[in-house]
């Protein structure tokens, strides 16, 4: 499909995408298995190119016999098309990527062989202990092909996993959530992570009533993970030139090169992490502030975004980086974040904690001011009060106001870094490795009645 719509298209250049995505799953409710089920995608998008001029087109499920409408579309678009800002000359010579015309072998729902019976397992042991497990587990796997008229031919193959994991009393009053992303599923470990709700039910046995109000607060990794990639998201160079972000320099120009924690925390994107794996290059199906068609291909390498606190990159397409005049730092598919050597696991960071609040997980995250990433939550699923060092009950959920950039230059501890998944973003960003954190004045704007 990738080498005919090439062919088909009429104009100065062409990029095309195929992106064949399948995915398995299992949810479950009341310690029973509900539904299970497999599915298959297909996307193609053509973006040609004009002169300036740029046309884009994407179809799902394409045949064979409607390739040639879809490609004469994509050309009539960019001939009608305002020459384009961020255009620059297609990439090329760079080598095919292997496997380039190997068959898509998709997941199935032989990827749960190991992971479905000990999920029965932990269903039984549920039952046991008189609490009952809701979630769902889903795999999927998208190979993505990138073709263009300078002769790319690179090819990614991605698998995505993800567990979420719900826990309630037979009451149903009391609630506590876990999740893991992992590529394959056999890396999960449901017996602890049951054991692990067991334990946030029993905490929550003890009600405490807290008013809103500033607390030393301990986020887990999951929670990190959702205010860090709302970081990076709005992390774009041409905001910050603009003016329009907390990235933006007072007087003009970005921030890069600032100080922005004084832990030594370190926040980076690599393609080639371990566990973390994402696409070498950049695959761009449309342009916006962030992104470029006519990267397409520009390989990807790892980036700092934030060095020992200090900012060092935002989000570039080579058209932002001749504005900025900073690299090319286009956009990667993780995100890891890391602080001194030695860091502590959440349970010792609690075990040394003299009074504060354990989060389990944030939800209904929104920005509130750019210029400041001010951003409003809800606490879910579980809030602890920790005093002289163990957890002595549940505590009422809170609406929080912070902003993840101003939340880096007040941590007191970074813990040790851990493979997580984050609550709130998980449908579109899984591929993260975060610590947990000790904030000594968290934000609990108001009291929250959500469960």
């Amino acid at each position: 499909m990738v080498e005919r719509a090439l062919e088909l298209s009429k104009n100065d250049g062409c990029v095309v995408i195929a992106d064949e995505g399948s995915t398995a799953n299992l949810r479950f409710a009341g310690n029973t298995l509900t539904t299970n089920g497999v599915a298959r995608s297909a996307q193609l998008t053509v973006i040609s190119i004009a002169g300036q001029g740029v046309g884009v087109v994407s179809r799902a499920a394409v045949r064979p016999d409607q390739l040639a409408d879809v490609v004469a579309a994509a050309d009539r678009a960019a001939r009608e098309a305002q020459p384009a800002e961020d255009a620059r000359p297609l990439l090329d010579g760079l080598p095919a990527s292997p496997g380039w015309a190997e068959p898509v072998t998709p997941t199935d729902i032989g990827v749960f062989e190991g992971f479905a019976p000990a999920l029965g397992e932990a269903f039984a042991a549920a039952d046991a202990g008189g609490r009952r497990l809701y979630g769902f587990a889903e795999h999927s796997l998208t190979s993505t092909f990138l073709g263009t008229s300078t002769g790319l031919r690179l090819r990614h193959d991605q698998p995505s996993g993800r567990l979420e994991l719900n826990a309630k009393s037979a009451d149903l009053k009391r609630s506590a959530w876990t999740g893991v992303a992992t590529r394959d599923f056999t890396d999960v470990d449901v017996a602890a992570l049951d054991s692990s709700l067991a334990q946030r039910l029993e905490w929550a046995k003890t009600r405490v009533d807290l008013p809103a109000g500033r607390y030393e607060t301990l986020l887990p990794p999951s929670a990190v993970a959702d205010l860090m990639i709302y970081l990076l998201w709005s992390a774009g160079a041409r905001d910050a030139l603009d003016g329009r972000s907390v990235f933006a320099r007072q007087g003009g120009g970005t921030r890069v090169g600032e100080q922005l924690a004084t832990l030594p925390v370190t926040i980076s994107s690599d393609p080639r992490a371990a566990g973390v794996e994402a696409s070498p290059f950049v695959v761009a199906h449309a342009s916006s502030r962030e992104s470029s068609v006519f990267d397409n291909g520009l390989p990807l390498a790892k980036t700092d975004w934030i060095a020992d606190g200090r900012l060092q990159a935002l989000l570039q397409t080579r058209y932002s980086a001749e504005l900025s005049g900073l690299p090319v730092t286009p956009a990667i598919d993780n995100l890891i974040m890391r602080g001194p050597e030695g860091g502590r696991s959440l349970e010792e960071m609690v075990a040394s904690t003299e009074r504060g609040l354990l989060i389990t997980c944030l939800w209904y995250i929104r920005e509130v001011d750019p210029q400041t990433l001010l951003v409003t939550g809800l606490t879910r699923d579980g809030v602890y009060l920790v005093e002289n060092g163990e957890v002595v009950g549940e505590v009422n959920n809170f609406r929080f106001n912070e902003s993840p950039v101003d939340l880096l230059g007040r941590l007191t501890e970074i813990g040790a870094s851990e493979r997580t998944l984050p609550r709130e973003w998980n449908d579109y960003f899984q591929r993260t490795v975060m610590p947990a954190v000790r904030v000594p004045d968290f934000n609990m704007s108001t009291v929250s009645q959500a469960s």
